[in-house]
């Protein structure tokens, strides 16, 4: 088959199937993106959809200004709108080099599309097989393996790969047949990249003893993909059966009583709905120890940056990790909005229809937080209740305990909790200032009963 027609016949049925929006073509100047610009560029169903190429310099070599200015010319010759973004590459990332470079691409991509927009990306059936590689070398399970998918969100819009059934070798005849101009980035050679480890080395070896290696790692991919997506299904089911009223939470020993193959996808998929980033396997592996061996009256708690779990009850809690309250912190309140530390927030006095208070109290309070020992009387003749009892009963866990602010009076007496529970002598004071408690957190909080 012509090599022209063989492109065209990929990208006609693929380019139909895709939901309305723009078009976009992710556009290094390489050969994989210039013959999917120019594949593109052919197809007037394309162009109606106000085809454009975004290209991102990376700014590591000295000619990447030319090398911008190129693929601004390839764009122009073939009457496509060019866009270009410019990012600086960390080196000190602990990504590596490679990685960071991918990340940084990625979000500048992402930050450059419009609502809806589908930007599309050149990988093929080689990058595939590749990717199927490294992923197997790294550990991944069923969604690392299945590799790249077709189509997928992408930030605001959507990533769409419309060449993976394609070899490298079909897209270097179709670039040679129309005397494409691309740009050859010299890392490309350079081995100490996985990747083009990969490539140069690896995979010639295998396809010398396999010809068929490529198509047979991409199908594999393929069949991995449906287990994966057949997984992720079951995965949002059970996640749906042990999430917690309170989304941050899971009934942990139902978590532990999921088979195999569905214990991490729906460990992963609860803290990826949370936004929360997701643990190494080790750190599952410590998670599963602690809940399965931990006794009743233990709290554990499993961290990595960004997030951590802790157990208290029948529940693992996830959330950012806890900014510690300092223990000395002890404030004169006048009633007037008062900031409170460790991103806890700001506490008001509110009037009967919600406004804070503007002008400061003739009463002097002090606001601070818990430091053993506290009690509240809750109704006038009644006994004061141990702060300690309050909390087990409303089953608030004990890391959350001492970030709920005490309001107190001139004498110590401690008037409410936050506004949560308000004392009989509080109940008293604020009625007759016809004023109200209200506690304005900054981060998710534990509510009583929750």
């Amino acid at each position: 088959m012509p090599v022209n027609r063989r492109l065209r016949d990929v990208l006609e049925p693929a380019l139909a199937a895709l939901p309305d929006g723009p078009l976009a073509v992710a556009f290094s100047g390489g050969l994989d993106s210039s013959v999917l610009l120019h594949g593109l560029a052919a197809l007037p169903a394309a162009r109606a959809r106000g085809l454009r190429a975004i290209h991102v310099d990376h700014g590591l070599y000295v000619d990447s200004d030319e090398w911008t200015q190129r693929c601004a010319r390839i764009a122009a010759d073939l009457s496509i709108d060019f866009a270009s973004v410019r990012v600086d590459v960390p080196r000190g990332s602990g990504l590596g080099l490679e990685a960071a470079a991918r990340r940084m691409r990625h979000t500048a991509l992402q930050d450059e599309l419009r609502a809806e927009e589908i930007v599309a990306f050149a990988h093929h059936r080689d990058d595939q097989a590749e990717t199927v590689l490294l992923k197997l070398l790294r550990g991944a399970g069923p969604e690392g393996l299945a590799a790249m998918r077709p189509l997928r969100r992408f930030g605001q819009g959507l990533a769409w790969r419309p060449l993976l059934s394609l070899s490298r070798a079909a897209l270097h005849s179709y670039a040679e047949h129309h005397q494409l101009n691309w740009v050859h980035d010299p890392s490309n050679a350079d081995p100490v990249f996985d990747r083009n480890y990969l490539r140069l080395d690896v995979m010639p070896r295998l396809r010398r003893r396999w010809p068929e290696a490529d198509a047979s790692i991409a199908q594999s991919a393929t069949w991995v993909r449906a287990a994966a997506d057949f997984i992720e299904a079951e995965a949002a089911r059970a996640l749906a059966q042990i999430q917690g009223l309170d989304p941050h939470t899971l009934r942990y020993r139902e978590w532990l009583a999921l088979p195999d193959a569905l214990r991490d996808p729906v460990l992963r998929r609860w803290l990826r709905e949370l936004g929360l980033p997701e643990p190494t396997q080790h750190q599952v592996g410590e998670l599963m120890r602690q809940l399965g061996e931990a006794g009743e009256d233990k709290l554990p708690c499993v961290r990595w940056p960004g997030s951590e779990l802790r157990r208290y009850r029948d529940l693992v809690h996830a959330r950012r990790p806890i900014e510690m309250v300092p223990a000395t912190w002890d404030k004169s309140w006048d009633g007037r909005p008062l900031e409170l530390p460790a991103a806890l927030g700001q506490l008001q006095l509110v009037d009967a229809a919600g406004a804070a208070l503007a002008t400061p109290l003739h009463e002097t309070l002090r606001v601070r937080f818990r430091r053993g020992g506290e009690s509240l009387r809750l109704n006038v003749g009644s006994h004061h209740r141990d702060l300690r009892d309050l909390f087990q009963e409303a089953g608030i866990p004990p890391w959350e305990r001492g970030r709920l602010p005490l309001i107190l009076d001139s004498h110590g007496t401690l008037l409410a909790v936050a506004d949560f529970w308000l004392g009989s002598e509080g109940r008293a004071l604020f009625e007759a200032l016809e004023l109200g408690v209200r506690w304005c957190p900054h981060v998710d909080r534990a509510e009583p009963g929750s």
